[in-house]
């Protein structure tokens, strides 16, 4: 296999994850737009969407208003936005293409089948009554594609490579969807603990399917701290900070290579400052601070992932790593 294939898995897995995952970010926003006026102030729903995505500034070059109409057609279905679900499940499929016969027949197809009913979906547009109906398909798309890649697929590089995407590219969207709830959907103190936020912090538990995990681990009134601890450091919930970061360091200690050796220190010091964190030194640092350092890591890291094996002028460094 060539560094050419490893880069394409990797895109393949980590463009169907980040589908999924504005698939959920929308979700949740479309739920909080419904609130009363009242209680959460026009469109700055909409706002907080296009500041997590980091696409505001093209967003507010091609529309006038971050409605939802607006906000819904550029981050689901606008041909011209790179980081739309249609773009991003467009890519998943053409880099399947690119190595088909690295991948089973079967996840293939499901890829194919995805990209085929999106173009139509595309077409057609989504009606008013059927956008949670939208997201409820793009995230079990992005499930049965996983799923059958866990079902059918060799456990070599080939599959590591594809799990590497799934978790760095999850990694950074839990980071971005807490992110955003704590910095910009509440600016003012005095709504704090108010009906908007018990519902807005219930909204970001169900967008990472977490509500009802919170409910087993804490059974108790939901509160920011909490929910920062469950999407942060439970090593036991699925799609936390610590999980993700557990999982790609492992990935790249399995794949190694010639190449990696700064790549696996600097996700090493990334999970051991996680595992030595508390809730209450996050808080006292700055959640929003903390996220944000977060993410630069996170960015660093996919870049020295590209460095180590995808960026070679030799494609024949690789193999040597590939069927590990």
């Amino acid at each position: 296999m060539l560094s050419s294939t490893a880069d394409h898995l990797f895109w393949m897995a980590r463009s169907m994850e980040r589908a999924e995952n504005t698939a959920r970010m929308l979700d949740v926003t479309y739920r909080m737009s419904l609130l009363k006026r009242a209680l959460i102030e026009p469109h700055h729903e909409w706002r907080a969407m296009l500041s997590i995505s980091g696409l505001h500034e093209d967003f507010e070059a091609r529309y006038d208003m971050p409605c939802a109409e607006n906000v819904l057609h550029f981050m689901a279905l606008d041909e011209k936005n790179p980081g739309s679900i249609y773009n991003s499940i467009f890519k998943a499929r053409e880099n399947a293409r690119a190595v088909r016969g690295s991948i089973t027949s079967e996840m293939w197809e499901t890829l194919n089948s995805t990209w085929l009913e999106m173009r139509r979906i595309q077409g057609d547009g989504i009606a008013a009554d059927g956008v949670s109906r939208f997201f409820d398909w793009v995230k079990e798309r992005s499930h049965l594609s996983r799923g059958i890649a866990h079902g059918t697929m060799l456990r070599d590089n080939t599959f590591r490579f594809i799990r590497l995407g799934n978790f760095l590219e999850r990694a950074d969207n839990t980071a971005r969807i807490l992110d955003v709830k704590y910095h910009i959907l509440l600016p003012s103190p005095k709504d704090i603990g108010g009906a908007a936020d018990y519902y807005q912090w219930s909204s970001v538990l169900r967008s990472v399917s977490a509500f009802e995990s919170y409910r087993r681990v804490y059974r108790d009134q939901i509160t920011p701290k909490r929910v920062a601890e469950l999407l942060v450091l439970r090593p036991d919930m699925a799609r936390s900070l610590i999980t993700c970061v557990d999982e790609v360091n492992r990935l790249l200690h399995e794949i190694d290579g010639p190449r990696a050796n700064e790549l696996l220190r600097r996700c090493g010091l990334l999970r051991t400052s996680l595992h030595a964190e508390t809730i209450d030194g996050i808080f006292d640092y700055g959640l929003h601070e903390y996220l944000s350092e977060f993410l630069e890591q996170i960015y660093e890291l996919g870049n020295l992932i590209n460095t180590a094996y995808f960026w070679s002028t030799d494609e024949l460094s690789v193999p040597d790593i590939i069927g590990h």
